[in-house]
C-alpha cells in the first residue's frame, strides 16, 4: 500500500482505509487506558482514605521504588521502553501522593473525604 501519484497529498483509498482501521484502533485502546486510569484512582482514593483514618504518611517511598521496578520488567517484556514507563508512573504516583495529601488534610479538619477526579 502506497500513496498513488493522482497529486500531492493524495493518498490512496486502501491506504486512507488502513489509517482510519488504525486510528480506530488507537481510539479504543485510548479509552480503554482512560477507564483503567479511572479505575486505579478509585483504588488509592480508597487507600488514602484508610491512610488518614490511621494517620500513615500520604507517600510510601519503598512500595513506590518496588512499583517502578515491577513496571519498568512488565514494560521491557512488553517491548516497551522501561524509561518512558518510570516516567508515566513516576507522574501517576506524584497525583496519588496529592490526592492522599488532601485527604490527609480533610481528615484533619474534619471535611469529608470527596473523590475528587485526577488533576483536580
Amino acid at each position: 500500500m502506497t500513496t498513488s501519484n493522482t497529486g500531492p497529498g493524495a493518498i490512496d483509498p486502501e491506504v486512507r482505509q488502513e489509517l482510519e482501521r488504525l486510528r480506530d484502533s488507537i481510539d479504543n485502546i485510548d479509552a480503554a487506558v482512560v477507564h483503567m486510569l479511572a479505575e486505579r484512582f478509585k483504588a488509592t482514593q480508597q487507600v488514602g482514605r484508610l491512610k488518614a483514618q490511621h494517620q500513615l504518611p500520604p507517600a510510601d517511598p519503598s512500595r513506590e521504588a518496588r512499583q517502578i521496578a515491577r513496571l519498568r520488567l512488565l514494560a521491557e517484556n512488553a517491548k516497551l521502553d522501561p524509561a518512558f514507563a518510570e516516567k508515566f508512573l513516576n507522574f501517576i504516583i506524584a497525583e496519588v501522593i496529592r490526592h492522599h495529601e488532601r485527604i490527609a488534610e480533610n481528615a484533619q479538619t474534619g471535611q469529608p473525604a470527596h473523590d475528587a477526579p485526577a488533576g483536580n
